[in-house]
């Protein structure tokens, strides 16, 4: 397992004054620091230091999202009202409801 391959983030927490450094994959896990780059470097270390230890400890590694396989297709469920609406529009812009509801997401 490539720990590169984990989706890494850094942004400002307002209520602690620091940079905050976060894993997609480890969404209880967290590295607070003066710079964008000391979060994303103690991130990328607890990360390290965890899945290290669930390793060890016989446990199941989250995979990253990057190396998952994703089908393109997922279940949105809406009210009728809103199912309809959404119909109505596609027709009117000429295309299919998936293309509309897929633009839109986009």
């Amino acid at each position: 397992m490539n720990l590169d391959h984990y989706t890494y983030r850094v942004t400002w927490s307002p209520e602690d004054g620091e940079h905050i450094g976060l894993c997609v994959e480890f969404p209880s896990l967290s590295w607070l620091a003066a710079s964008p780059e000391k979060a994303l470097v103690g991130i990328r270390q607890v990360v390290t230091s965890v899945v290290k230890d669930m390793q060890d400890n016989g446990e199941e590694v989250p995979q990253p999202m990057a190396d998952r396989e994703y089908s393109g297709k997922f279940l949105v469920r809406v009210p009728p009202t809103i199912h309809r609406a959404l119909a109505i529009r596609a027709a009117e812009e000429g295309v299919s409801l998936n293309r509309f509801v897929g633009a839109k997401l986009a």
